[in-house]
């Protein structure tokens, strides 16, 4: 088979970078310990949220020994939790209140403008689920990995009427 070299003598392809089908981002990293004869063994657990910026997100958690092979690991566990949203003016279409665990959070609609006031995995979240405008909160916990999960519970939840999309003014 005959080896192919570009213009610059590299091989592979002609200078186009593949597109990746979802963005991610690393919600928390943390170094785990199981106890074993002889001491503890050290492993990482990564926590990761992807979306495609156009109304899916997902959440992935994995463990592995080292950082890089965790978080490859949670972006995988992620695609196979994939959620699908309606946004409505670049925002959601309505406010609703979610609890998972202890972590409980509200989510609501905001202004053309506004921007995403929320915190932490609420933010890094809705970012890459394509939501421009909303506002969040947070309460009861402080656990990124609950919180997150209640953020994509609540964006399961969100249901669209059907004058939404005949009347995008509003």
């Amino acid at each position: 088979m005959e080896n192919r070299r570009n213009q610059h003598g590299k091989r592979g392809r002609r200078g186009k970078k593949e597109q990746r089908e979802f963005d991610h981002a690393l919600l928390n990293i943390a170094r785990v310990a199981r106890v074993v004869q002889g001491g503890r063994r050290f492993s990482f657990r990564a926590t990761v949220a992807i979306g495609n910026r156009k109304g899916k997100v997902g959440v992935g958690i994995a463990k592995g020994a080292d950082v890089s092979s965790a978080i490859g690991k949670a972006v995988h566990n992620a695609k196979k939790n994939l959620v699908t949203f309606s946004i409505v003016n670049e925002t959601i279409p309505h406010e609703t209140k979610t609890k998972f665990g202890s972590a409980q959070i509200i989510i609501k609609p905001a202004k053309l403008g506004k921007g995403i006031v929320a915190g932490g995995a609420l933010r890094a979240i809705a970012e890459l689920g394509g939501i421009k405008n909303l506002t969040a909160k947070s309460l009861g916990s402080n656990n990124k990995i609950n919180t997150a999960r209640a953020m994509l519970k609540a964006l399961s939840q969100l249901k669209i009427k059907k004058d939404d999309h005949a009347n995008p003014s509003n």
